[in-house]
């Protein structure tokens, strides 16, 4: 059974101020019945893991370089996001895969270099509005899939999320039944990636989460959790999505 997870990505907002945002997530989920995960900028990540020091709330990257160290002006590598404090790291996000134009190879070593620095990577795919027009969602998060994920990956240290491009920042959620045939697809394209171990990854469904969708989203079979962007920068919005994780987990 694959563990649950809330995971906020800050994406490049956040100072030293908005630390404050994330101890009071901690201060009101002090026992948290799921996992609860904030990866803020770079800037941030050992204040933050320094502030949530001795609570439930984890704190990951938003990106590694794929090597340990090396002439690589302005990134920075999976090792050095681990002595930061971080647990995991967001790899293959769709504004990274746009933006910086990363092909599944480029993530593929990115997920490997992860691997090799203890943090449980968190692998993005998604479809563009176009290719979800054009009927080919499945086959481009399976291609997606298949070609981030490296030779002899195992279900520990692994996360994948399911983000619709369309659905980022724009208020739009796919449908219920979409997201189920999604998130079963991609248990079966696991299933045949890494065998029985692929029913304890844990399948995130990102895109417009909010709390007044969160419960519903989580409701459906195979969504351990959500990868959650805007709303995770407020500890009140925040809050509500991990209760209603925790909701889930009850019934």
């Amino acid at each position: 059974m694959a563990r649950k997870l809330a995971a906020g990505n800050w994406k490049m907002n956040g100072t030293g101020a908005d630390l404050a945002e994330a101890r009071a997530l901690a201060e009101r989920h002090p026992s948290p019945s799921v996992e609860v995960l904030l990866c803020p900028p770079a800037t941030l990540i050992h204040r933050m893991a320094e502030a949530l020091s001795g609570s439930a709330v984890m704190t990951g990257g938003q990106d590694c370089h794929a090597a340990p160290k090396g002439a690589h002006t302005g990134d920075v590598s999976a090792e050095m996001l681990a002595e930061a404090g971080a647990s995991h790291v967001i790899l293959g996000h769709s504004e990274r895969r746009a933006d910086h134009d990363e092909s599944d190879a480029v993530v593929r070593v990115k997920v490997e270099a992860a691997r090799r620095a203890g943090l449980v990577a968190i692998l993005c795919v998604g479809e563009t509005e176009a290719e979800r027009d054009a009927g080919r969602t499945l086959d481009v998060v399976s291609t997606q899939l298949q070609g981030s994920l490296p030779t002899g990956t195992m279900a520990e240290g692994l996360v994948v999320a399911y983000e619709p491009v369309w659905a980022i920042g724009t208020g739009r959620t796919p449908t219920v039944a979409q997201i189920a045939e999604v998130h079963d697809h991609l248990r079966d394209e696991l299933a045949t990636a890494i065998g029985s171990g692929a029913r304890d990854v844990p399948l995130l469904y990102g895109g417009s989460v909010k709390p007044a969708n969160a419960a519903e989203i989580f409701a459906v079979a195979n969504v351990d959790g959500a990868l959650v962007g805007g709303a995770s920068l407020k500890a009140d919005d925040f809050s509500a999505i991990v209760a209603a994780l925790e909701g889930a987990v009850g019934e």
